[in-house]
């Protein structure tokens, strides 16, 4: 029998009209250069402690979701998706420290650079009351997805990914995170299909602004502001 083409919905649109942003965030030298090998492993060490800073932060955003999902949502599957990603937030973290002492990173001392606290603040205002769900929905996919898009790629095939560093590309490239993601960006778009052209509009302008915030996230990590 034939298998019926995936169903593309506004989030593969806005991609393919963001293809370049896209493609910045989830191929960035940074994520190409762990790929090849050629990743200078004080530029990882110093994504290793704003990531964890920004992990922490992220943390209140996702519980935040996790409201509105379990108020707004009007499936209960919403917020068992969620939650499963804020159960996951936990072990994130762990590991994270696990990963600090193996790097001799002590993160007590790490100050979240300019790239950091930026983006921390645009998390800060996705969790106002008055952001659309269908947004806030967009905003956590997007997040999710760069992440699962770059670390998958270091693990493709003919890959040159140092040792050391595959733990930190499993943890994110791992077929179990895809589904996860798949599972957040069905939500995503179930709501922007009903949404209100005000809120399509802000879900599309959110979603290019998370490309942003991950392209100079990676940007900070290789010694860039």
């Amino acid at each position: 029998m034939e298998k019926k083409p995936e169903r593309r919905g506004v989030i593969d649109t806005w991609i393919d009209k963001h293809r370049s942003i896209y493609t910045a965030a989830t191929r960035h030298a940074f994520v190409v250069s762990i790929r090849d090998g050629s990743v200078d492993l004080s530029s990882f060490r110093t994504w290793l402690g704003q990531d964890y800073l920004f992990v922490r932060g992220f943390v209140p955003f996702v519980a935040s979701v996790l409201i509105r999902a379990g108020k707004e949502s009007g499936e209960s599957s919403d917020m068992e998706v969620v939650l499963g990603g804020m159960a996951s937030l936990n072990d994130e973290i762990e590991w994270f420290k696990r990963e600090a002492s193996k790097w001799d990173v002590d993160f007590s001392t790490v100050v979240p650079q300019k790239a950091n606290q930026e983006y921390n603040r645009f998390l800060e205002a996705l969790m106002s009351s008055e952001v659309k769900y269908s947004v806030m929905m967009t905003a956590f996919w997007a997040i999710e997805a760069v992440y699962q898009e770059s670390f998958a790629h270091c693990l493709e095939d003919g890959n040159k990914t140092p040792l050391e560093l595959t733990g930190a590309c499993h943890r994110w490239g791992n077929d179990g995170f895809k589904q996860y993601c798949s599972s957040v960006k069905n939500i995503a778009d179930r709501c922007l299909e009903t949404a209100s052209g005000e809120a399509l509009s802000e879900a599309e302008d959110v979603l290019v602004r998370v490309l942003e915030y991950e392209v100079a996230f990676w940007e900070m990590s290789r010694g860039g502001e």
